[in-house]
């Protein structure tokens, strides 16, 4: 397997940065060599924020950063970000945004960036409870069950 590739991106305060830091943990868990790089310019600010997630089993993932037309998924949290970050997108790449979710099921929007790593985690071999380890990991035990939901539906969906 050659290096792996997933943009995550959004405005601030969308889970951008949580989102990442799972998919991170998962990998890393796992055994893969896993680089993690973000630009967070005005997110705090509602503006623009990417946050890249590298890995790779059998080789060392060389820089944090994923270079223009070489991200294998591109996961964007609002619509607008998919103009602003399209570019990193490798040919035959693979686009995920909440159009791919019913969001109206959602017990809690701010779960949205866990649908939408339900939805990523089918394109991945690794299992549910994997995710769930990762997911229970960086976040507090109040919202486990919610974030499983959460996760589920953009899985199913």
């Amino acid at each position: 397997m050659s290096v792996m590739n997933v943009k995550f991106a959004g405005l601030g305060g969308t889970g951008v940065i949580k989102a990442s830091d799972v998919m991170a943990e998962l990998v890393f868990e796992q055994g893969y060599d896993v680089k993690k790089a973000e630009v967070h310019g005005m997110s705090q600010r509602g503006g623009s924020i990417a946050s890249d997630v590298r890995f790779a089993k059998d080789e060392e993932v060389q820089s944090p950063m994923i270079p223009c037309g070489e991200a294998d998924y591109l996961v964007v949290f609002d619509e607008t970000q998919v103009v602003v970050n399209e570019a990193y997108m490798k040919q035959g790449g693979v686009l995920l945004t909440p159009a791919d979710i019913d969001v109206s099921k959602l017990e809690n929007v701010k779960a949205l960036n866990v649908a939408m790593l339900g939805k990523l985690s089918k394109y991945f071999d690794f299992t549910v409870d994997q995710w769930m380890v990762a997911l229970n990991k960086l976040f507090a035990e109040k919202f486990h069950e919610g974030n499983k939901k959460a996760f589920m539906l953009g899985r199913e969906g």
